[in-house]
């Protein structure tokens, strides 16, 4: 359904190119062939309220054709963008909760958590992990990034909109839901010390696992068993992305090998 561009939709994209713009706002931004597919294909395609596209975008997109869809020139596209190189096509939707009562109660074996995770290429990269590792849960706490701003979005390939997504004030509030949630193992992970995640039995039995930023560590106040990923070339510390990795697929590899996680 195609419309025309109106000067309140583009009042709407212009509060999204800055922080303070995103805060305020009940919208958020999804661009790219590939995240925007990620988007029309999950449970929240029914959040959107528009779609973008430049006059030569031609890639079929499913769906789109049942959307309020509006087409610009390649230099309007890039203004609503706010990008260097816009990628043909943009959605607008309206921004989903991260309350964590939000959801149903989490199913997942484990859940992965990142605590004061700042970097939003780490924190989107991780996200995209989890959801490649077959999990349906992500959990942070205040002081990350923010999740649905575009650079996460594209870092995580979307991910987040087939994922449930719950906020905490910190780690000890992220702690009490999950034992009332029945995961009542916390392992917080160290560059240093701690059992190897490759020998902890109980590393994924109904337990949090979670990851801190390279700049602030995890919360030492909270109570958990500390578990590290073994660097034999005695190394100071992997980035966040790339610890979550490790221990995300430590647990597949677990699965597929025909043994308990």
């Amino acid at each position: 359904m195609q419309i025309e561009l109106t000067r309140r939709m583009e009042r709407q994209f212009a509060e999204l190119q800055s922080r303070h713009g995103r805060k305020k706002s009940e919208f958020c931004l999804c661009e790219g062939v590939r995240s925007c597919g990620e988007l029309l294909m999950s449970p929240l395609v029914e959040a959107i309220e528009l779609v973008v596209i430049s006059d030569k975008f031609h890639a079929a997109m499913p769906g789109l054709e049942k959307l309020p869809v509006v087409k610009v020139n390649d230099d309007k596209l890039q203004k609503l963008s706010g990008t260097v190189t816009s990628q043909g096509i943009l959605i607008l939707l309206k921004r989903p909760s991260t309350a964590p009562e939000s959801f149903p109660p989490p199913q997942d074996p484990f859940i992965i958590a990142v605590d004061k995770l700042g970097d939003p290429g780490n924190f989107g990269t991780i996200l995209r992990t989890a959801r490649a590792a077959g999990l349906r849960e992500f959990w942070f706490t205040s002081g990350s990034a923010d999740a649905y701003q575009s650079k996460v979005i594209r870092s995580s390939l979307a991910a987040q909109f087939s994922m449930n997504l719950r906020e905490f004030a910190d780690l000890e509030a992220l702690r009490k839901f999950a034992c009332q949630q029945g995961y009542d193992k916390i392992f917080l992970t160290d560059p240093h010390q701690g059992e190897s995640c490759f020998d902890c039995q109980e590393l994924f039995q109904r337990s949090v696992v979670v990851i801190g930023s390279e700049a602030h560590g995890i919360d030492n106040d909270v109570a958990g068993k500390r578990v590290t990923i073994p660097m034999p070339g005695n190394f100071e510390s992997l980035n966040a992305a790339q610890a979550a990795t490790i221990v995300l697929f430590e647990h597949v590899r677990r699965i597929t090998a025909g043994g308990e996680a």
